[in-house]
Order: C-alpha cells, then sequence, then structure tokens
C-alpha cells in the first residue's frame, strides 16, 4: 500500500514537471533573420537631386550629370534651358581678351546641336548618371523629371567659349625686328669708327 502510494506520487511529480517544458517547446520560435549579400538593400525614399561634375567647362568638353533620389528602375526625362552669360551693363565697353580683342556673345540659335531633352534610365536605388557634351555657350539649366515618381531636380552649368591663343600679327613682329636692325646698324658704326681710329693711330706713330 504504502509502495503504490510512493510510485502514485513520483508519477504526478514528473507530469506537473513535464508540462511548461512541453508547453514551451510547442510555442513558435522566431525565424531567424538572414541577408543576401548579393541583393541590393532595400529602396529607401530620399529628397531628389541633380549636379554636374564640373560646374563651369568650355565649349567642345563633356559634363557628368548625376541624378539621385527618384523613383526605382524609372525613365527619368531631362530638359535643357539655354540663356546668355551676363553681358556688360549699359553704356560699358564689352569684355576684352588680352590681346585687346572683344569677347562676342555667338547667337544661341546658331550654335545648338546639342540635344536639348533626353532621358536617363535609374537603377534600384533610384540614381542615374548619363553624359552630356553642350554644343552652345551660356548658362544651361537642366531639369530631371521622373515619369512614375513626379520628382524632379535640376542644376545649372557655365560653357564658356574656348581659349584662343593671342595672334601674332605684323606688329607685334616688326617692333622686334626694327629694334634688332637698329642695334645691328649701331654695332657697325662703332666698328668703322674703331678702324678708323686705329688707323689713325698707326699713321702718326709711322710719321715720328
Amino acid at each position: 500500500m504504502r509502495l503504490s502510494r510512493i510510485i502514485m506520487a513520483l508519477t504526478v511529480g514528473l507530469a506537473v514537471v513535464a508540462v511548461p517544458t512541453a508547453a514551451g517547446a510547442a510555442q513558435p520560435q522566431p525565424a531567424p533573420t538572414t541577408t543576401d549579400p548579393t541583393q541590393p538593400p532595400p529602396y529607401t525614399p530620399q529628397n531628389p537631386a541633380l549636379t554636374v561634375n564640373r560646374p563651369t567647362i568650355f565649349l567642345g568638353e563633356t559634363v557628368v550629370l548625376t541624378g539621385t533620389g527618384f523613383g526605382p528602375n524609372e525613365t527619368v526625362d531631362i530638359s535643357v534651358t539655354v540663356a546668355p552669360l551676363a553681358a556688360p551693363a549699359g553704356g560699358q565697353a564689352p569684355a576684352r581678351r588680352s590681346d585687346g580683342s572683344t569677347v562676342a556673345m555667338a547667337p544661341v540659335a546658331y550654335q545648338a546641336s546639342a540635344p536639348l531633352n533626353f532621358t536617363a534610365y535609374t537603377n534600384a536605388q533610384g540614381r542615374f548618371t548619363k553624359s552630356y557634351k553642350p554644343s552652345v555657350t551660356g548658362l544651361l539649366t537642366f531639369t530631371a523629371t521622373g515619369r512614375e515618381s513626379g520628382r524632379t531636380a535640376s542644376t545649372e552649368l557655365r560653357v564658356l567659349h574656348k581659349k584662343q591663343p593671342l595672334p601674332v600679327t605684323g606688329d607685334s613682329i616688326g617692333t622686334p625686328m626694327k629694334l634688332g636692325g637698329g642695334l645691328v646698324g649701331a654695332g657697325a658704326v662703332m666698328l668703322l669708327l674703331t678702324l678708323a681710329w686705329r688707323r689713325r693711330q698707326r699713321l702718326g706713330g709711322a710719321a715720328h
């Protein structure tokens, strides 16, 4: 009788201990989080921006446009507007180069040949780069607009005329030549006077 009570007590105790363990094992465990290094990071929206790698260039050079903060994998339309560079105020003389020639502003209509409207395509992070070679001088304003996101940004670029070498004119050549000729003539006169003086000295010595 006593043995049966002991066995029953042990059975009840084991059952009480096993219930919490089984309950804990039955609870769902959170799945481990892993990051695939081959996949790009998730897209995070940010304010759109458009920049150029050089704010001022000479005609014929190329710049790189960089856009950020646009929609992922979307088409971006880019438009270009051109304004003349600052002209001299009324009553002031036009700007001049070091050689004295004036800096003329050629009309935009006669220079423009690069596209004034083109497109770029963003990556999964809403970023794009685009090369552009202006064929017009002046202040260029680039405006980029995403077709799907509607996001827009703009930037400016100054395009200047190419540096021209100083022209060689007839006057610039003639002046050194005239100066050199004068020095040669003066040297010849001095030589003749020296020879005449030596001859006179010799004749004087012979007479004595």
